[in-house]
């Protein structure tokens, strides 16, 4: 009796472990696939390392994933937050649509894959393309370069002609504080109606108003004088003449990479590695605290950790280089973690499509088990008995069947080999071959038969514990040791 049940509990358990194994290798292929987990990545990298990237409202994909929300009901958080332009929107998902959906076919994150060897000196840094710190500077930029018009059409004598020497004179006494009002003429040789549009300009400028231009014009040439700035010394160049921080790190680890689409495929990265490559582009950019005032100019959000372990490591490089590496290595725990949350979602999801495509009934298939011992016991007596113990197992046969050919296939064919019978299509082999037989119907009254139902949330339950679960468990109830135990023994 103690083995019938010993052999109830190795079949079931067996039974989970092979269907929570083909669960994962589903997940796994799908993740693989698409790429998940290196864009997943890479999205917190290029937020952590880069900055947010430009809010320019949701794109057709977020629309859709959105549509696809409220058709089930889920209007909760919408996937992706409507920041303000001047804060941008995180790369990272936010909810498992996002994970599975935005993710993997939108924008990818990843940076372009090379086969070149990592470059003896890298490129400047620069704000990546698309991003809030990459459209600052570029608005900072066009605004110095108005600012130099305005000023070289306003103060710069020409020869075409004495209105542009007087416009010239008219703007300088107002910088000045000499100037006229704002109803003086420009040009003795018309009235102020007949001024053209930069004369009109210059009639409206008063004192203050220019005071306060020549101030903004120093402002954000300094800014601009800042930017073309030489790297070697510290620095950032304009975008698309440098390189973002996260394209700086994949310089770096381009010798673990190998293409995928013609993007990076890396989907880990050793902590120790992550604070080498953190000092090599800070000894390329003149040092550590260059590095962090760029970071902080270009609003990344990697200057804040690197601030508390440059102050905490007392400027020691070797403490730097520690101390970076402990906090990538507490950041991909934390990113793990998260991962995993929306990964359990798609698991369930697939631990319950493979329960219902099987059918597999746990209490069902546990009653079977102890049937199966039970006629096998039924079979041995036989044996030792003889003719007169056949009588018993006419009634587990067909009619018309042979009674000898009946036991014979219930021996070759045992309860653990039918869990998968219950499937719309199965497959048996004979002589001939393969052959492949359509259960639909069977398959769906089973679905559709509420006595069924306990024993199939009891298999999915029992599924979302997961393969190395159910393994180690098998392991211990059969007595088997694992590899390493076994060597130590």
């Amino acid at each position: 009796m103690i083995s019938y049940y010993a052999d109830l509990a190795i079949g079931l358990i067996l039974a989970f472990l092979l269907l929570s194994l083909l669960v994962s290798g589903i997940n796994e292929g799908i993740v693989r696939l698409l790429g998940i987990r290196s864009k997943f990545l890479w999205a917190y990298l290029r937020d952590t390392l880069d900055g947010a990237e430009t809010a320019d409202g949701t794109s057709r994909l977020d629309r859709i994933v959105d549509l696809l929300k409220r058709l089930v009901r889920r209007i909760s958080t919408p996937l992706t937050a409507a920041p303000s332009p001047g804060e941008g929107r995180s790369r990272l998902p936010a909810t498992v649509l996002g994970v599975f959906a935005r993710l993997p076919f939108g924008r990818d994150p990843r940076p372009a894959f090379s086969q070149e060897p990592p470059p003896a000196q890298s490129p400047p840094l620069a704000p990546a393309t698309g991003t809030v710190a990459a459209e600052q500077m570029m608005a900072a930029e066009q605004a110095a370069a108005d600012q130099t018009v305005v000023q070289q059409a306003t103060t710069a004598p020409s020869d075409g002609g004495p209105a542009a020497g007087t416009v010239a004179g008219t703007v300088g006494g107002t910088a000045g504080g000499a100037a006229g009002s704002a109803g003086a003429t420009v040009d003795p040789a018309h009235s102020a109606e007949q001024a053209d549009p930069l004369e009109r300009a210059v009639l409206t400028l008063d004192a203050s108003e220019m005071a306060a231009g020549v101030a903004d014009g120093a402002a954000v040439g300094g800014m601009a004088d800042a930017v073309a700035g030489d790297a070697a010394v510290g620095g950032v160049a304009l975008p698309g003449e440098g390189k973002s921080m996260a394209e700086l790190l994949h310089e770096r680890l381009q010798e673990i990479d190998h293409a995928k689409r013609g993007r990076t495929s890396i989907a880990d990265i050793p902590p120790a590695r992550f604070a080498v490559a953190v000092l090599e582009i800070a000894t390329e950019h003149g040092g550590v605290e260059a590095l962090m005032r760029d970071l902080d100019a270009l609003n990344s959000p990697l200057s804040r950790p690197l601030k508390a372990v440059w102050n905490r490591a007392s400027h020691d490089l070797e403490a730097f280089r520690r101390g970076v590496e402990d906090w990538f290595d507490g950041e991909m725990e934390r990113l793990t973690l998260l991962y995993r949350r929306y990964v359990r979602w798609v698991i369930a999801a697939l631990g319950l499509l493979v329960t219902l495509l099987f059918g597999l009934d746990s209490l069902e298939y546990g009653k079977t088990l102890l049937q199966d011992n039970a006629y096998r016991s039924e079979v041995t007596a036989f044996a030792q008995s003889g003719p007169e113990a056949l009588e018993p197992l006419r009634e587990r046969c067909a009619p018309a069947q042979d009674t000898y050919a009946c036991v014979t296939d219930v021996l070759s064919t045992p309860a653990f080999v039918k869990i998968f019978t219950h499937a719309p299509v199965s497959v048996s082999m004979d002589a001939g071959g393969p052959v492949w037989e359509w259960h639909g119907e069977d398959w769906w009254r089973r679905l559709t038969t509420p006595g069924h139902w306990p024993g199939l949330l009891l298999t999915l339950v029992a599924v979302l514990f997961g393969a190395p679960f159910w393994w180690d468990i098998l392991r211990r109830v059969s007595g088997m040791r694992s590899r390493s135990q076994g060597s130590s023994g």
